[in-house]
């Protein structure tokens, strides 16, 4: 059996690490993906994911992703039955986030490194004199 889930899209609010009362981490967040197909004229629909991340992945999320942020989560699907306040059952469907990676630039996530901030060195005025020409004036090929 597969229950494999992969999804690309952006955090639809800010996430909020919790803990269990037992004191173990979770995180549940939603990410908006944008759906493939869509009729001539008509406008671009998303579909939004319920998702929930455990201990160590929960802290990463709360820690390096913002509201509107672009995230890519690996994970499987769990549902599970329940009855509301006013007695209807209910049933809940959320991807357990296994792996979860940055999608967006550096500049996006506002996350970014001083070193890598800087602009790239110039060479175009370097001196070549310390390289020979290469002159392949033998037409006779070596085979």
């Amino acid at each position: 059996m597969i229950n494999m889930v992969a999804l690309m899209g952006r955090l639809t609010y800010e996430p909020e690490l919790r803990t269990t009362s037992s004191g173990i981490s979770f995180l549940r967040f939603q990410v908006a993906c944008d759906r493939n197909f869509q009729s001539q004229g008509q406008e671009r629909q998303a579909d939004f994911i319920d998702c929930i991340a455990w201990r160590q992945k929960a802290e990463f999320i709360s820690r390096y992703f913002h509201k509107g942020s672009m995230i890519a989560v690996e994970g499987s699907i769990q549902t599970s039955n329940y009855t509301d306040k006013d007695g209807n059952n209910r049933k809940q469907v959320e991807v357990v986030a296994n792996n979860v990676s940055f999608c967006g630039s550096k500049a996006e996530s506002g996350t970014t490194n001083p070193a890598f901030s800087q602009p790239a060195p110039s060479y175009a005025s370097a001196d070549n004199s310390d390289f020979e020409e290469i002159v392949d004036d033998d037409d006779d090929l070596p085979f």
